[in-house]
């Protein structure tokens, strides 16, 4: 059982761990301190969620219906395009930036939440990760074993999402300058970029 919780956190762990627009999204919110303990419990309770359905089989189905899979990823590929765009409009603006006296009320709870919840159940790598790959890995375990995989993965993935905003209050300082966040939103982007081209590629070339 002990080998399943640490391989569940292991295999977890690297895929949550992996630059993503989760990642990025949270530090920034965390960095700007608009909600970044919301923030970290919506990914967490989505990763709750896709884990435990994928371990349980969802990942299985998806890959015997190409065609939902596909407009998953579709839709995946145009939200990653639009927030990529975005930071990158606010890279070449500089408009991106940390005001500690209002930084609190720069955005609405509701917003923040509801922009979390689209880039954690609107990015296809959550389910290709969570669901697809976690979902192949337990494939041939046991009922037990998959209850304990499931519980190291949560273990992992709750450790570095809310450690990630314990971690980014101590960047503080840094993030105080201008020039950091035109810097964070240009790799913020080309993070986003790159994903949505490499997941559009085989997308077109499939259907092309």
């Amino acid at each position: 059982m002990t080998h399943s919780l640490l391989t569940g956190a292991v295999v977890s762990g690297g895929l949550i761990v992996a630059i993503g627009s989760q990642n990025a999204f949270l530090l920034k919110c965390g960095l700007k301190k608009q909600y970044a303990l919301s923030v970290a419990t919506i990914c967490f309770l989505g990763d709750i969620f896709l884990i435990s359905t994928g371990v349980l089989g969802l990942g299985a189905l998806l890959n015997e219906a190409p065609f939902w899979k596909s407009v998953l990823t579709l839709g995946g590929v145009l939200f990653l395009l639009w927030y990529g765009y975005q930071s990158a409009k606010s890279a070449w603006r500089g408009s991106s930036h940390l005001e500690l006296d209002n930084s609190n009320v720069a955005q609405s709870w509701l917003k923040v939440s509801l922009m979390a919840i689209a880039i954690t159940f609107l990015n296809p790598h959550v389910y290709l990760d969570t669901v697809v790959i976690l979902g192949g890995v337990t494939a041939q375990m046991e009922s037990v074993e998959k209850l304990w995989f499931v519980a190291g993965a949560l273990i992992a993935s709750g450790v570095w999402f809310y450690g990630l905003v314990y971690l980014s209050n101590k960047l503080l300082p840094l993030f105080s300058k201008p020039r950091t966040w035109r810097i964070l939103d240009s790799v913020v982007s080309c993070i986003m970029f790159g994903i949505a081209f490499k997941l559009a590629i085989p997308l077109l070339s499939h259907y092309i």
